[in-house]
């Protein structure tokens, strides 16, 4: 796996992201234990101090699988709403949780499952509560 381009978590994702970590299922452990990697690697603002170019959760974004050449628009979620969010991804998917903190421009490699990686990269961000000063959703 490549380096991984530095990343910033709002203080509540944070928060909520290791309650969730913390009581994965087995069947998500994989992806769970790479996401407490991100809290740790992470740098941790309060939700006024993220910059308006950071994939938060519930941030709606336009990004490329450069491993397989195709773009998508996805809103990053929690798992208990993706049946709310017509174009949602779970943080606990593993591509889901590969966008957290990264920026416009970032690319990341990401593990997945079935022992291959994907490379990721961050196009655009069409939506961001903490831009919209939604501190507190």
């Amino acid at each position: 796996m490549g380096q991984r381009p530095p990343i910033m978590i709002n203080r509540l994702d944070a928060e909520r992201l290791q309650r969730l970590i913390d009581n994965a299922a087995d069947k998500d452990m994989m992806v769970a234990e790479l996401l407490e990697e991100e809290l740790t690697r992470g740098e941790v603002l309060d939700p006024q101090d993220i910059p308006d170019d950071v994939v938060s959760m519930n941030s709606q974004i336009r990004f490329t699988d450069l491993t397989r050449g195709r773009q998508m628009i996805r809103t990053l979620v929690y798992p208990h709403a993706l049946d709310s969010v017509e174009d949602g991804i779970s943080v606990m998917a593993p591509i889901g949780a590969a966008l957290i903190g990264l920026r416009v421009g970032d690319v990341i490699e990401w593990p997945l499952p079935n022992n291959t990686e994907v490379r990721l990269r961050i196009d655009a961000i069409f939506w961001q509560p903490e831009r919209e000063k939604q501190f507190h959703r």
